[in-house]
């Protein structure tokens, strides 16, 4: 198995799905210059493999790249479009959530409008506010997108296949932070399947629900939990819509407490739609409230400092198992 790290893994199933299929195609602000030329980047080397009618440099306008994608999947073809920072997502969301999402809908079904948006989100840069902000629980409220946030590359390379051949809108976040640390990936074509989440820990404990790079910081409270003899099960959602609801309820059916993970605010985050599944569908297997660790209800600092204090960590995680566990 090949150790490679996200950026590497989703440049390798963009190149297979673009030889796979001639109508896929690519588009995006300077995808094929300037810091995607870094060989950890998802687009390095595909300009000078496929083209520039296949790998389309765009001006600076995220709703023009939407539109473009909009415009090309209603005509069959399969646009893969970057959005560069997840904040930028709402300069293009008009194109993505008023006419992406509903044109199927609007079809009966008869029609398919297939096209992934990749997205780079996360904190940890120094790259301020206006470029860091976790905005997945927006594209999650919009019906007729998928909305999918892996936190391994051998997921990222798999689900972003699946992406690519299916014929629904597709938002597809990824975190910056995992571009650049190796890890297994399988090697040759796999695909894996949209609206399926993974236990990547088994435990019996407590269930950490979690996605993208918060998948790490479980893994570490995880480790130190149990030299305390508390066994944590860990929850990857990887895709957010369409929810995978029955893992999360069997999950907590068998350890009874839920603490959910993620690096977006508090306040309207993807994590309190968790919890009122567990409360709806799972309450009477609970034995504790159910806990949430986030980001704090601000914008992400500049400051170096002051971001490391808003990105959720290990121990806030340990802090908020032990509430409910000891």
């Amino acid at each position: 198995m090949q150790q490679i790290t996200m950026g590497q893994a989703i440049q390798q199933a963009l190149a297979e799905e673009m030889r796979r299929d001639d109508s896929v195609f690519l588009a995006g602000e300077g995808i094929g210059v300037g810091i995607h030329e870094s060989p950890v980047m998802p687009t390095f080397g595909l300009l000078r493999e496929f083209g520039p009618a296949r790998v389309k440099d765009t001006p600076v306008s995220e709703a023009a790249i939407a539109g473009l994608a909009v415009g090309a999947s209603v005509l069959g073809l399969r646009p893969v479009v970057e959005v560069m920072f997840n904040p930028f997502f709402t300069l293009a969301s008009d194109q993505i959530v008023n006419h992406a999402a509903k044109l199927r809908y609007l079809s009966g079904g008869k029609s398919s409008f297939p096209m992934v948006v990749r997205v780079k989100t996360g904190a940890g840069f120094g790259a301020g506010c206006q470029h860091s902000h976790n905005l997945e629980a927006w594209a999650a409220h919009c019906p007729g997108l998928k909305v999918v946030m892996p936190g391994t590359a051998a997921d990222a390379k798999g689900l972003l296949k699946s992406a690519i051949r299916d014929d629904n809108p597709v938002v597809f976040i990824e975190d910056m932070g995992l571009f650049f640390f190796p890890s297994p990936v399988p090697e040759g074509d796999y695909t894996i399947p949209i609206g399926v989440a993974d236990i990547k820990k088994p435990g019996r404990d407590v269930t950490v629900v979690t996605w993208s790079k918060m998948l790490g910081v479980a893994f570490k409270a995880a480790a130190a939990l149990g030299q305390e003899g508390i066994d944590v099960e860990i929850l990857d959602l990887r895709t957010l819509l369409p929810l995978d609801k029955e893992a999360v309820i069997k999950s907590v059916q068998k350890t009874g407490r839920l603490v959910v993970l993620h690096e977006a605010t508090r306040t309207g985050g993807f994590g309190g739609e968790i919890a009122a599944l567990a409360a709806e569908e799972a309450f009477s297997y609970l034995k504790a409230p159910v806990k949430r660790v986030t980001a704090p209800d601000i914008p992400v600092p500049f400051s170096p400092p002051l971001e490391q204090f808003y990105i959720p960590n290990e121990n806030q995680l340990i802090e908020a198992v032990k509430s409910i566990v000891v």
